[in-house]
């Protein structure tokens, strides 16, 4: 029998970076996602990451008992939360250095293993759906992303310390010979609120740079 895949195992360059920049390239992954604005403190917030799990988990546990898997098929560990935020434009237009949390744009999403496409995708959409009635799920969605070259690193504490963060690898970035495509970036979340102080959070940092 063919050993689970575990990312934090077979891809630590991805996803297990160290707390220093450093620049790496992002071939495509696909994922499911959903959208939303506003801050992350609301309510809304917290229900559309469940709604991202509650479909995650029914991929992985609906495989594991199926008799006809998709073809390549493996078992896996669930990835992790990811998450890439902007502002809206309005907030654009009128910026003036600080950011207000109901400004935000963001997109939530969990990778999915190469073996799943938009097909599979949706037959598991239809059984979570009828498993939970949960009106987010209908906000779900496939798709494929290809970041390229980005600069990342781990990003240690409270998320609202992460400007700091942010300065290090735009210096870093600037000293390599290339810059920041955007003020949009990615996090990826390594650790779960609920269950570790705010001084030991992990979450690693990426944006998407260009050659100058």
């Amino acid at each position: 029998m063919q050993a689970k895949y575990e990312w934090r195992k077979k891809e630590k360059a991805l996803y297990l970076p160290k707390n220093q920049p450093e620049i790496l390239d992002v071939p495509e992954f696909k994922f499911i996602t959903i959208e939303g604005t506003g801050s992350p403190a609301k309510s809304i917030f917290t229900e559309k990451i469940g709604a991202l799990y509650s479909l995650a988990y029914t991929i992985k546990m609906t495989l594991k008992k199926m008799d006809v898997t998709p073809k390549g098929y493996y078992d896996f560990t669930v990835y992790p939360l990811e998450g890439v935020w902007g502002i809206n434009e309005a907030a654009k237009a009128n910026f003036t250095g600080e950011i207000n949390k109901d400004d935000f744009v963001y997109k939530l999403m969990i990778r999915q293993p190469d073996f799943v496409d938009e097909y599979f995708f949706k037959e598991m959409l239809e059984v979570a759906k009828a498993k939970k009635k949960n009106p987010l799920l209908a906000q779900l969605n496939f798709e494929r992303s290809s970041e390229g070259l980005c600069v990342q690193m781990l990003h240690l504490g409270i998320f609202e310390d992460e400007p700091i963060s942010f300065k290090k690898m735009e210096e870093f970035a600037k000293n390599a010979g290339i810059g920041r495509q955007s003020k949009i970036h990615r996090e990826i979340y390594l650790s779960d609120p609920r269950k570790v102080s705010p001084e030991k959070l992990k979450t690693v940092l990426r944006f998407q740079a260009q050659r100058i």
